[in-house]
């Protein structure tokens, strides 16, 4: 692996203020609902992908693009996690998910890796790998991975908390809020005295259910928690405003500050902006009241919203299924979900003309930049948390091989030159800006990838699991470019790159693969092991 070298008068909003989150007017969905996912329903390519009352934005995949028409490939890092637990919740009902809800960056992102982290002061580190394409015989894959600096449990800021809960009546199943008091009592028990948590409620009404309370009074906090009841319809529009209050009242100048939304989705009582929403959310981002999203059961579930809201509010947005992934989620990367150590972080990548023909992003579609909003440091873009590994992949195809993919015609005015740098063994340049968390300067790093590449059998243990889950992701978007090989294939890949896998998450992919596979009526062959090599 290459390493590259170190980073040298408030809004006023009309009550209730969620509705945007409803694409159309919902129904609530009651406790004898069905867990089974309903039949997909389309509008038309560009709307919102619809599942009974679900709603996913609708994701046009990457093309391969000519590096003679554009050398650049610029987007936003994406360290959400959400459509990789939601396309299990699909799987383990029995059911496909709909192409629109597979988001392949999340679901690589969904997985650690080993990558190395940074020393001394710097924030993160980044390494790349390059090796022969597992589903492509033609083409490399370049993985770019980023490693945030971890941050010991004595060392985290103090945290100001509020959370602000969706009890409405939709909320009554035990996927809703049941499970979600139960993964707010994990989190319960990793707070410190040092640490400040607030739960405010909004359903027919808003109120404030536990003010500003020190960490170490966990009983007190635990019988807020207990007290929690669905009923009623969702009116969020109050809410959102008194849990900004609160967590501006016990804001920590040194500290974190965060609202931590948790819903189903489903905000049907009366009118607002969106605009006017959005502009809230990045007018408390500016002043250090970060906004992450947790959704929540099935049925009503609004993605494509939830997904936007914790983006500008400097967040992420996670979909607890299960305890296990509130587990996940709360406490084993409690760092990563509330410790931000670098924001607004953006990738541009130039490709070396004399050594790659044409180039396909793999996932982050819905992160894709203007090239001009590199340098731009009012252009938002992703965060970074303590602890976190982000994963980029390329697929690369050689010089004379692009033959297949579109072209524009020939300019009149101009010919496209190339400089020395061509000849070299580079096959690209990535440059990343990121901003301190309490900057609003960014930083620039810099660095080449080599010509070096390798088989994929040779290639590391992580790069050939992110392959991998790359490969399912194509799979269950039934991506063109899965099409190429078989559920085998990207198993075999998988359960040979398992690596240490301490919780098991990798192994649990495997079996999401054969579910996947029997839900689509393909046989997979016969494995002998699955032990990492």
């Amino acid at each position: 692996m290459t390493r590259a070298p170190a980073p040298t008068p408030r809004l006023r909003i009309l009550a209730p203020l969620l509705l945007l989150l409803a694409v159309t007017g919902c129904s609530k969905r009651m406790a004898h609902e069905s867990h089974a996912a309903p039949p997909v329903m389309i509008a038309d390519a560009g709307a919102p992908m619809a599942v009974g009352q679900e709603s996913y934005a609708y994701v046009a995949e990457n093309p391969f693009k000519r590096v003679a028409d554009d050398a650049l490939s610029t987007f936003s890092i994406d360290v959400d996690t959400a459509s990789y637990s939601n396309i299990r919740r699909f799987l383990e009902d029995g059911s496909l998910p709909p192409p629109d809800a597979v988001r392949i960056e999340e679901m690589i992102n969904y997985f650690g890796y080993a990558y190395t982290p940074p020393t001394g002061a710097q924030p993160f580190a980044v390494q790349s790998e390059v090796a022969a394409c597992p589903w492509n015989p033609q083409a490399r894959l370049v993985q770019i991975g980023i490693k945030g600096r971890e941050i010991a449990a004595a060392a985290v800021p103090p945290r100001n908390l509020v959370f602000l809960l969706d009890v409405s009546g939709s909320m009554m199943v035990a996927e809703k809020l049941p499970l979600l008091q139960r993964s707010l009592k994990l989190l319960v028990n990793e707070l410190r005295p040092v640490d400040s948590v607030a739960i405010v409620v909004y359903a027919g009404a808003s109120g404030v259910v536990l003010p500003p309370t020190a960490g170490d009074q966990r009983e007190t906090i635990i019988t807020a928690i207990d007290g929690l009841e669905a009923g009623g319809s969702t009116n969020g529009g109050a809410g959102i405003e008194l849990a900004y209050a609160l967590a501006q009242k016990s804001f920590r100048k040194d500290g974190i500050n965060r609202v931590i939304l948790a819903t189903d989705g489903d905000f049907n009582v009366g009118t607002t902006s969106q605009g006017a929403l959005v502009r809230l959310i990045e007018e408390k981002r500016e002043g250090g009241v970060f906004l992450s999203v947790f959704g929540f059961g099935t049925g009503n579930l609004k993605d494509s919203t939830m997904e936007q809201l914790a983006d500008k509010g400097n967040g992420n947005y996670a979909y607890i299924d299960s305890l296990m992934e509130a587990r996940k989620v709360l406490v084993e990367q409690g760092g990563g979900t509330l410790v931000t150590i670098a924001k607004d972080v953006k990738i541009q990548v130039e490709f070396n003309p004399a050594r790659v023909g044409a180039y396909r992003l793999i996932g982050y579609e819905n992160r894709m930049l203007a090239h001009a909003d590199f340098n731009d440091d009012r252009k938002d873009a992703g965060e970074i948390g303590a602890g976190h590994t982000i994963t980029a992949l390329y697929e690369l195809l050689p010089p004379g091989a692009e033959g297949a993919v579109a072209d524009v015609d020939p300019l009149k005015y101009q010919k496209p030159t190339v400089t020395s740098a061509a000849t070299s063994d580079e096959l690209m340049q990535v440059k990343l800006r990121f901003k301190q968390p309490t900057s609003d300067t960014s930083e620039l790093l810099s660095f080449p990838i080599g010509d070096q590449s390798r088989s994929i059998t040779a290639a590391s243990v992580d790069l050939r699991f992110a392959a991998a889950v790359a490969m399912f992701g194509m799979k269950l978007r039934d991506s063109a470019h899965g099409h190429k090989f078989s559920f085998t294939d990207l198993r075999q890949l998988a359960a040979g790159s398992l690596g240490t896998d301490p919780n098991g998450y990798r192994r649990g992919m495997l079996a999401l693969v054969d579910r996947a596979a029997q839900i689509k009526g393909e046989r997979i062959a016969p494995i002998a092991s699955v032990a990492a090599p």
